[in-house]
């Protein structure tokens, strides 16, 4: 059975997004950049003090996540006994959430980094740009639902060809009422 559409030769993998490429490569460069900043601060100044450096950073990034969390939380409850959906912070309790996280994670790079986020002015220019990056991909991105993204299937053929089809569904009053013939092979 043919559906019109040529068969390929050879079946063509998807192409692996520049974040799927780079990102492992980016998590273990920070680790071993965290690892090497830790060993030369230990040498200068002792262990001990690393270590101390480490719990501060832990016990101050626990401290900052429960505020936010609690900040987040009272707005909520303030805006549901007004009736209405919470007003939009920029990003402050996310991006207070997220400094907080990088504070607790070890390291002095990343507490570096979860400080700047605790910064107000810091804290709404991130806020602008991610409310203006998520507002561009929006209106780049296609019209349709996102349930028309899955109406393409691809079923795999024992010799290794992909036959693509489309899905359709049978509706609940398109049934027939006789009994169906048994399924034979």
């Amino acid at each position: 059975m043919t559906t019109g559409a040529p068969t390929p030769t050879h079946p063509a993998r998807p192409r692996r997004s520049r974040l799927r490429t780079f990102l492992p490569l980016g998590i273990v460069a920070w680790l071993v950049l965290e690892i090497w900043l830790l060993t030369l601060v230990a040498g200068a100044a002792g262990g001990l003090t690393v270590f101390l450096l480490l719990l501060t950073g832990l016990v101050l990034g626990t401290m900052v996540i429960k505020r936010a969390g609690r900040r987040a939380f009272q707005n909520l409850n303030e805006a549901l006994q007004r009736g209405g959906t919470p007003a939009p912070s920029g990003g402050g309790n996310g991006l207070m959430m997220l400094g907080g996280l990088l504070l607790m994670l070890p390291g002095l790079i990343s507490d570096a980094l979860g400080l700047l986020l605790l910064i107000p002015p810091v804290q709404k220019a991130l806020g602008r740009y991610a409310e203006r990056t998520f507002d561009r991909k929006l209106r780049e991105s296609g019209a349709g639902s996102l349930g028309g993204a899955f109406q393409q299937a691809r079923m795999q053929r024992p010799d290794g060809k992909v036959v693509q089809g489309e899905v359709i569904r049978d509706e609940p009053g398109d049934t027939r009422e006789g009994p169906r013939p048994p399924l034979t092979y």
